[in-house]
Formats: C-alpha cells, sequence, structure tokens
C-alpha cells in the first residue's frame, strides 16, 4: 500500500442544528452538522403518530358510498 494517501481520521463533535445536541464520532471533516438526531427525531423520541390502516379504509367506503 502508498504511504500518506489516506485522510487524517479524527474524533469530532457532531452538532444537531434542531435540538443543540452534540456527541463525538470520527471523521475526516473538522466539524459536522445534522438537521435531525437521535435526540429529537420523531421515530427515537415515540412522537411519531401511526395511521391506522383500518380508519383509512372506513373513511374511503364511507365517502364512495361502498358497502362490504
Amino acid at each position: 500500500m502508498k504511504k500518506d494517501i489516506h485522510p487524517n481520521y479524527k474524533k469530532v463533535m457532531c452538532t444537531c442544528t434542531t435540538c443543540g445536541a452534540q456527541f463525538e464520532t470520527g471523521s475526516v471533516l473538522d466539524e459536522i452538522r445534522v438537521d435531525t438526531c437521535s435526540n429529537c427525531h420523531p421515530f427515537y423520541t415515540g412522537q411519531q403518530s401511526f395511521a391506522s390502516a383500518a380508519g383509512r379504509v372506513e373513511q374511503f367506503n364511507k365517502r364512495y358510498n361502498l358497502k362490504k
């Protein structure tokens, strides 16, 4: 392998622009900014809402007067 061709891998601080949380990670960049992290993403915080499939089907049937 050739010497001195690989980038300098180092520990950097990653900052979330939404909630301001910071955590350490490894990268070749000097700093990393992310839009959403695991502290504020709805899937990880439990605030994500799931649409009920049964309710959506009933709405469709009601809207178009369809009978089962």
